[in-house]
């Protein structure tokens, strides 16, 4: 069986330093991921951490989905992207899943930036499989509506 990960791309019509931004800004999160609180300091062993209220609906395997994806930035680039290491989601219901790596990088194309955003790290579990499964409609649908946003 392969290792499930996250591997999602989205070519979004406007500078790589407006991209990076809305990665950070509060409110930018909350417009385009739908993020409750947010604590993320652009910077080498910043935090980097999300919240999201739990959901109405429950998964099956995970419970409500929602709640925080913490962990700690070890690499920022300014324009070009940053990585995410020691990170865990902590579900409103359930036990933690991680540890985790996420990594954003961008990549100038024209009048356009290609943002990818990539994730990795697995336990053999259930929970661990079908966590990838959410996430990769998940980060589609947000990297959609980060596209929106950024192109209005």
């Amino acid at each position: 069986m392969s290792v499930p990960s996250l591997d999602v791309t989205a070519v979004i019509a406007a500078p790589a330093g407006r991209v990076m931004k809305a990665f950070f800004d509060a409110g930018a999160l909350n417009a385009w991921w739908q993020v409750a609180h947010s604590v993320t300091t652009p910077r080498v062993l910043g935090p980097y951490a999300i919240e999201w209220a739990p959901t109405d609906f429950r998964d099956d395997v995970l419970g409500r989905l929602g709640g925080v994806f913490r962990g700690t930035i070890v690499t920022f680039q300014a324009g070009e992207g940053f990585f995410v290491a020691d990170a865990f989601w902590l579900p409103p219901d359930g036990e933690p899943i991680g540890p985790m790596a996420l990594e954003v990088t961008l990549k100038v194309e024209g009048n356009a930036t290609r943002v990818r955003v990539t994730q990795t790290g697995f336990e053999e579990s259930a929970r661990w499989r079908r966590y990838y499964e959410v996430i990769g409609f998940g980060w589609s649908r947000a990297l959609a509506s980060l596209k929106s946003l950024l192109e209005k």
